[in-house]
């Protein structure tokens, strides 16, 4: 699976809109992804104002990285090494994947729509499929 030269446009775009309330969207992303999967809740062991910090750091590198895929994929094999030794399992990616949409959802407000949402959606499919690929077991 690849995204379009248009969905990568949409993705970086939209996440400029994001990174300036980067703090509000972590907290909206962390909030979500308990509701929608309490047992991922252990496996944070640092705040979650770090942990989100953190988070921001790294989606704002993944959607630079879309314009070198083959750059980029190291750079997710890294981060799926350290995620399986934080405990993340194959199964783990879903609810992430949907906490991730919903936060972009409310966070872009009017901006989203069905073209925007599915750009996300492939480009979060191309960076779980190549960090499973490389570390995890479904």
């Amino acid at each position: 699976m690849a995204i379009t030269e248009r969905q990568k446009q949409l993705v970086q775009s939209s996440f400029a809109k994001v990174e300036p309330i980067s703090e509000q969207a972590a907290d909206i992303f962390y909030t979500t992804l308990f509701e929608y999967d309490p047992a991922l809740k252990p496996l944070f062991k640092h705040s979650i104002k770090s942990q989100g910090q953190k988070l921001m750091a790294t989606l704002k590198l993944a959607v630079a990285g879309l314009d070198d895929l083959e750059k980029l994929i190291p750079v997710l094999q890294g981060l799926a090494e350290r995620h399986v030794g934080y405990g993340v399992e194959a199964k783990d990616f879903t609810p992430v994947g949907n906490a991730l949409l919903h936060t972009l959802k409310v966070g872009l407000g009017d901006d989203w729509d069905s073209e925007l949402r599915q750009a996300w959606v492939d480009t979060i499919h191309v960076v779980a499929d190549v960090m499973k690929a490389h570390s995890f077991k479904e």
